[in-house]
């Protein structure tokens, strides 16, 4: 009975989360695994993604990792202010995502 009602409250839960949020993710989703935009699955293993790239780290527990999204939105933005020697490419100073489009896959990426 416990167990029903934990379930319960997860599901109200997600039904209360606003669809305009739902919709953020589900376009980062689509970002993160479009070959010709965000290109994630390139360097990296996501769940639900397919022929994922073992370049980067595997991307799961982020928003354990980076609870201030803002940091995570930095990283696609511009990685090499962090580290000058990493491979990844600058997706927001290159223009190749919009903020928005950054802000959308970081929405995506804290649901990991």
């Amino acid at each position: 009975m416990l167990l029903a009602l934990v379930a319960l409250a997860g599901l109200a839960g997600l039904a209360a989360r606003p669809a305009w949020a739902q919709s953020t993710v589900a376009e980062g989703q689509k970002l993160a695994f479009d070959r010709g935009k965000g290109n994630c699955l390139t360097c990296h293993v996501i769940k639900g993604g397919d022929l994922p790239g073992t370049i980067g780290p595997e991307l799961k527990d982020l928003k354990a990792k980076y609870p201030d999204r803002s940091e995570l939105a930095a990283i696609l933005f511009d990685e090499t202010k962090r580290n000058p020697q990493t491979m990844m490419p600058p997706f927001g100073r290159n223009r190749i995502l919009t903020e928005q489009e950054i802000n959308a896959i970081v929405d995506f990426l804290q649901t990991l």
